[in-house]
């Protein structure tokens, strides 16, 4: 205890017993359970034991990518600036949201579409690995998705999160069973918090088997 209070590693290490504990004896896939329970322990919301949604070999597709050094592509500074900037350092790894950039936003005004849109064009021109964490605008799921379809972009991983209730479901549904690797929550759940939380994980999971 410090000053009376738990520490917050404490506080961290106490919170994962507890989900596990809650989880029931449920076993995930080797590297899932660290993404599952991370998500659990940022939104303390159980649903996403059953609602996230992973292609196979989704987490060592992704740590490999991101050893390759991936850039971290977000939809929100919001997710941008959950991602562990620390950890990120260790990596020698980069994560980056274009939704703020002029050039973007002039481009959207012009053609009369969404700054989530466009980002999305310009992240796939981004050279290198790319792991895209779309966390709030299914206009970036749905635009990546196309980019896919049109071979613009390869992505070694898609975090597929947005939360809300248009078009949402129907985004998210276009990378089920797809080819391209995925982290998926299924429904109107998600949010930025939910992909810095997916995006910590494999990080966390990298330092760990770095030794960092």
């Amino acid at each position: 205890m410090v000053n009376g209070r738990m520490p917050p590693a404490e506080i961290e290490k106490r919170s994962f017993e507890i989900i596990t504990a809650e989880l029931g004896g449920r076993t995930f896939a080797p590297g899932v359970s660290e993404v599952v329970k991370r998500v659990i322990h940022t939104t303390a919301d159980f649903d996403y034991a059953d609602k996230l949604c992973f292609s196979e070999n989704a987490v060592e597709r992704a740590k490999a990518a991101l050893e390759a050094g991936a850039t971290v592509v977000t939809d929100t500074n919001m997710a941008l600036a959950g991602i562990s900037k620390g950890t990120l350092e260790k990596l020698g790894v980069r994560a980056v949201c274009l939704m703020a950039d002029a050039d973007v936003a002039r481009e959207a005004k012009a053609r009369g579409v969404t700054r989530a849109t466009v980002s999305m064009e310009h992240a796939a021109k981004l050279g290198g690995p790319l792991i895209f964490a779309i966390g709030n605008a299914p206009t970036a799921l749905i635009r990546l998705h196309e980019l896919i379809e049109e071979g613009a972009v390869q992505p070694a991983l898609v975090i597929g999160v947005p939360v809300g209730f248009v078009n949402v479901v129907e985004a998210k549904e276009l990378f089920i069973g797809g080819d391209t690797p995925y982290v998926i929550a299924r429904g109107r759940k998600g949010g930025s918090n939910v992909a810095a939380a997916i995006v910590n994980a494999l990080l966390y999971q990298l330092v760990k088997r770095e030794g960092f």
